[in-house]
């Protein structure tokens, strides 16, 4: 069976050139060896695709192409065993229906309310005059969404505890020791606490135990009444009627956490960028969020189209996972004309397909419109993936984004500490801004009728 073509450079190179510069990387795999490229790990050929056709092929063929979640194990240190990404067949298919009842209906408007309110809060603390990291501050705000919305938990000693564990186990990753350390052929071997691979490992069964305990407490003490992902899976049933046990509904937990805070925080960033960066683009959706009036319903914020273009241009072209999760080819299956055998791993290459130019005209411009004058299809725009796979949290994470972007820009006047392009730094399939978006706070806005300074001052 033949292979699609692909470089014949070590893959440790490779991940060395990636790691420098993704997007260049990628664009150059691109033009060279087009929507489909072979790169080998050992002795496993790994298939990256990016022609919308092939993900489609591969998100509807379930019988010969598999996505086992054993291909997802890397993610067990942070998301345990029995998270939703670990799950296969049956199991997996039931855990999700059980997730998502969170993420839709009638919660929706309540979460959207407290969205507002935390992002407020928040925005309201930065110092006039002085610069910040946005990226810092919004993932404060979807780290608290997700701490209420996921736990149910209110503000106190274990509130701030499993926030200070999060933020730690997403951001120690990112710090230029761990990253320097982990490179060395000892680096990701467990030596002890004082070890980068051990102390994340410390974090990991720090924040574990904390979960476990509150999940078994509120199993005790069990109120129906209370709305939350963990009070449902406490309440619910497995696919064979039994009662979860206390480490499933804790490793169910995980997932949905880490996705609501750092996915989420990393896709308003940049949205915070494009629309600073763009001042046509910042004074549309202004002139948007002013005709709702200064009393804006989250429900209405929602379905503002320019918005939403707006939101989905930022996922299309520095989507926050770059990679769709593995496929694992389970008998010989044709792929784009190639004829791939038993054990090739597939996986859609998020970032290159939102860069076909036949789908998206100028791919390295931030246009917006282009999403008001076509609709795409989830295998041409696809920034959560897709399949059995797509986040569980799609619709809750565009919700949130839309929802702290029109409250910081609606009632905010700010601005980027520098005119340079923003560098992407890749990370734990994720996309960050390298430098987290530098901006200035300048004061609360004026509504539209107002005067059109800006009061300098809290509230």
């Amino acid at each position: 069976m033949k292979l699609p073509p692909g470089p014949k450079t070590p893959s440790w190179l490779l991940n060395l050139q990636f790691e420098a510069n993704p997007f260049g990387y990628m664009d150059n795999i691109y033009r060279r060896y087009g929507d489909i490229v072979t790169i080998m790990s050992d002795s496993t050929p790994v298939v990256y695709v990016s022609n919308s056709l092939g993900i489609k092929q591969i998100f509807s063929n379930t019988k010969e192409i598999s996505a086992r979640g054993a291909l997802n194990q890397d993610f067990a240190l942070m998301t345990g065993q029995q998270g939703i990404l670990q799950l296969d067949g049956l199991r997996h298919k039931h855990r999700r229906k059980l997730l998502m009842p969170a993420f839709h209906g009638a919660r929706m408007q309540a979460y959207g309310r407290r969205i507002c309110e935390l992002t407020d809060k928040i925005m309201n603390q930065q110092a006039i005059a002085k610069s910040f990291v946005a990226y810092r501050t919004i993932e404060d705000i979807t780290l608290r969404v997700a701490i209420e919305v996921v736990l149910g938990l209110e503000e106190g000693e274990l509130y701030n505890k499993i926030k200070l564990l999060l933020v730690s186990i997403v951001r120690y990753p990112q710090s230029p020791l761990y990253e320097f350390v982990t490179k060395l052929p000892w680096g990701r071997q467990d030596l002890g606490r004082w070890s980068p691979r051990g102390y994340m490992l410390h974090l990991r069964q720090e924040l574990f135990d904390l979960l476990y305990a509150e999940v078994k407490k509120r199993r005790e003490q069990a109120d129906p009444s209370r709305t939350s992902i963990l009070s449902d899976l406490i309440f619910a049933r497995d696919e064979t009627g039994a009662v979860m046990s206390d480490e499933e509904v804790r490793d169910l937990l995980l997932s949905p956490v880490f996705a609501a805070q750092d996915a989420s925080a990393t896709a308003i960033a940049w949205s915070l960028y494009w629309i600073h960066r763009l001042p046509e683009v910042r004074e549309q959706l202004l002139r948007e969020l002013d005709s709702l009036g200064e009393s804006k319903d989250p429900m209405s914020i929602i379905e503002l189209p320019y918005l939403n273009a707006v939101c989905n241009e930022a996922l299309r072209i520095y989507p926050t996972q770059l990679f769709t999760f593995p496929r694992l080819v389970e008998s010989a299956v044709e792929v784009m004309g190639y004829e791939l055998s038993p054990g090739t791993v597939l996986i859609g290459n998020i970032y290159l397909t939102h860069q076909q130019e036949n789908l998206y005209p100028e791919p390295k411009q931030f246009r917006p419109e282009r999403f008001l004058k076509q609709q795409f299809s989830p295998y041409e725009f696809l920034p959560f993936g897709g399949g059995s796979r797509v986040c569980i949290g799609a619709t809750f994470a565009l919700f949130e984004m839309k929802l702290v972007l029109a409250t910081i820009l609606s009632r905010y006047q700010l601005t980027l500490v520098s005119k340079r392009p923003e560098r992407p730094k890749y990370g734990n399939l994720i996309c960050y801004p390298a430098s987290g978006v530098k901006m200035v706070m300048h004061g609360r806005r004026q509504h539209q009728g107002q005067s059109q300074s800006f009061v300098v001052g809290s509230v």
